[in-house]
Order: C-alpha cells, then structure tokens, then sequence
C-alpha cells in the first residue's frame, strides 16, 4: 500500500501502550494516529478515523476487545487487527482457527516484528474483504461457544451501548431496524432479529412471533385468543401477540411456569 500504515493502539494498560509505541517508533512506514485506553473510545476512534491497522487488547473491563469488533464488524473499511492478549485459551483458538494474528503478553521484539511483517503483507495485498470474513467467521466461533456473553454492543445514533441480556424484556423487529425494550428504556439500532438471535442465551429468549423475540422471565401470564393465538401478558403490564405458528413455545412458557 501508498503511504504510512496508519496505526491504533487500543490497550487499557498504560505500559503496555507505551511498549508498543516504543517499538512503533523504530518503523518509519508506520504512522501511530492515536491511543485509546477503553474498548467504547476505541470504536469510536475506528469508525471515525478508519485505520489501516489496530493493536487491540481482548481484556479490557466493560468492552472487551472482542466486543469492539462486534461493534465495528459491520462498518464498511474494517482495519487489520493484531490482538493482544495475555494467555486467553478460547480467544487463542479463535484466532488460530481464523488466521488472525496475536501478540501474546509479554511479547519481545522478534515476536513484534513478525507481527509487523504479517501486518505489511496483508496491508499490501488490500484484501479487506478476506480480512473481514476471517474476522466475521471468528466471531461466529466466539459466539457459539468460545465465549458466554452477558451483554450486547450495540450502536445507537453513532455512540456505543452496552446492554445486559437479563435486563431485556423484548426485542421488536422495526424494518432494518430493532427496538429494545429494556425496563422503562427502548434502543433503535440497526439489525435483525436473526442476528441478535444468536447473541442472546437460547434458554432465556424465544421468539413468539416473526417480529418479536421475548425473554421468557418477563412473562406473567399466557391468555388464549382465537384460532390458536395467544395473549404474552409481561410483568410490566406490557401485552404481545403469540402467533399460532409459534404455538408449540407455548408448551415452553407452561412448563417454565410449574
């Protein structure tokens, strides 16, 4: 590629920013474009100034490294990642599987530099289409059983949100869109119920209907309608449509309920 690789270093340990900075200097075809101590000022920094390439960190408190790519894995230029991790079994599979490179602390300089020239040779290649779909293909991994997610990132009017799973009473398809009702608080963000699906504990959410998924502790009571519908009577008084396509939930609702 033309001109500096435009770099991002995303690590919530100072030292370990200031590690990797320290190497960074000593390559004159790298340009660092910014620093970020926190996974939500890093999506935000990704989205906003499209680097070529980002050292993320995949332990960070509250939005970990791998919640920042479910943030960003829909964005249109995804940078190269290298990610750096101290020793994380599921996350060193995932990216072993997938061809994604790491840097595993405490890295030395030969393992850095390696990790430069992989870094070159993909930038150079500008395949970022390939990039995407190893990093689209591991995080299926991840969430079908590398990790066990208690929140979602999501999205919302540019800012980045993190909703806990149990906090959610129903999920609404709106077009492209999805609305979140959580407690007295909904989310409009950009989705399908199919996706967020996938995200959400199989055991606590069920879909009641084409365009509504519901997580089975809200429910208070079941009424039957006509032609085998039903009424979802929530804890909040809030009423939703079973549809008779869905019937056999129901028998799931009732048992949750002896």
């Amino acid at each position: 590629m033309a001109g500096k690789i435009r770099t991002l270093i995303v690590d919530d340990e100072p030292h370990a920013r200031i590690r990797i900075r320290q190497l960074l200097r000593l390559r004159s075809d790298f340009e660092i474009i910014g620093e970020c101590a926190n996974g939500k000022d890093a999506v935000e920094c990704i989205l906003a100034d499209k680097p070529d390439l980002v050292f993320l960190d995949v332990q960070m408190p509250r939005l970990t490294g791998l919640d920042v790519c479910e943030a960003i894995s829909s964005a249109a230029n995804l940078p190269l990642l290298i990610f750096v991790t101290a020793y994380d079994g599921y996350a060193l599979k995932a990216f072993e599987l997938h061809a994604i490179d790491y840097l595993l602390k405490p890295f030395d300089k030969d393992r850095f530099e390696k990790s430069l020239a992989h870094a070159r040779d993909q930038l150079r290649r500008a395949d970022k289409a390939a990039s995407a779909r190893r990093l689209n293909a591991m995080l299926e991994d991840v969430r079908s059983g590398f990790v066990s997610k208690d929140r979602l990132v999501l999205k919302e009017n540019g800012k980045v949100i993190l909703v806990r799973c149990n906090a959610i009473d129903w999920i609404e398809a709106d077009g492209n869109y999805l609305r979140l009702h959580v407690g007295e608080n909904s989310h409009h963000v950009r989705g399908t119920l199919a996706r967020i699906e996938t995200q959400l504990p199989s055991e606590n959410f069920m879909r009641i209907s084409r365009s509504v998924l519901l997580n089975l502790d809200r429910v208070k009571e079941l009424q039957p309608l006509f032609y085998g519908d039903y009424m979802v009577i929530l804890e909040n008084g809030a009423r939703l449509n079973m549809s008779r396509n869905y019937r056999d939930r129901v028998e799931t609702l009732l048992a949750r309920a002896d």
